[in-house]
């Protein structure tokens, strides 16, 4: 039977007495081997992750902003209409030059007052913060992707026992930064974000 290769007394020579600690000590070895394993499943599962939201958020807020375009004109007054209104008006007035009677104005003469209807109020603003959130969560997945960049890269020139403290230092670095949290609560804003698009498309569709 072949010889287990987690076996680390077998694959790493004994060290010398006082020697365990040392740069190429045998037990900054095994750390490395341990901590590659560890992080590797851990990482694969955080990569994929990332790199689904990155996609779906980037094609998700392309595909919202199209729809603002649209949707945000109805925020303001429609100055073509206004103008060719008032173009009209103009040649109401030219055709009544010689006549003193009054010439009824247009029902979209500048100085009436523009209101907005309550359902391009609410589609604009869940539209708008689902954009927001759907922005914050590509962000957060490029700032994440290159923590872990970070947290992989190997320095080659160095001993065991350096990389073994430079990972570690690594390790904490993301905990104390909660990565691991953040993370998990990418999909949350994403899921957030597609709930408050459905709920400006349903008032959107109904004000048809």
């Amino acid at each position: 039977m072949g010889s287990d290769p987690n076996d680390y007394t077998k694959k790493y020579p004994r060290d010398a007495v006082g020697d365990e600690m040392s740069p190429n000590g045998r037990f900054w070895r095994t750390y490395l081997d341990e901590a590659y394993i560890f992080d590797g499943e851990r990482l694969d599962g955080y990569q994929d992750t990332i790199g689904f939201l990155f996609v779906f958020a980037s094609l998700f807020s392309a595909v919202l902003t199209t729809f603002l375009v649209q949707t945000s004109q109805n925020l303001q007054p429609d100055y073509n209409r206004i103008s060719a209104s008032l173009l009209m008006e103009i040649v109401g007035y030219q055709r009544s030059a010689s006549n003193v009677s009054s010439v009824p104005l247009s029902s979209f003469y500048p100085d009436m007052s523009f209101s907005l209807s309550l359902s391009d109020i609410w589609v604009n603003g869940l539209w708008f913060t689902s954009l927001t959130l759907s922005l914050i969560t590509a962000l957060a997945t490029v700032l994440v992707k290159q923590w872990l960049n970070q947290y992989i890269s190997i320095i080659s020139d160095s001993s065991p026992r350096e990389r073994g403290r430079i990972r570690h230092y690594r390790f904490m670095g993301l905990e104390k930064w909660h990565v691991p949290l953040i993370i998990g609560l990418l999909p949350v804003l994403l899921h957030m974000s597609l709930g408050l698009f459905f709920a400006g498309l349903c008032i959107y569709l109904f004000s048809l």
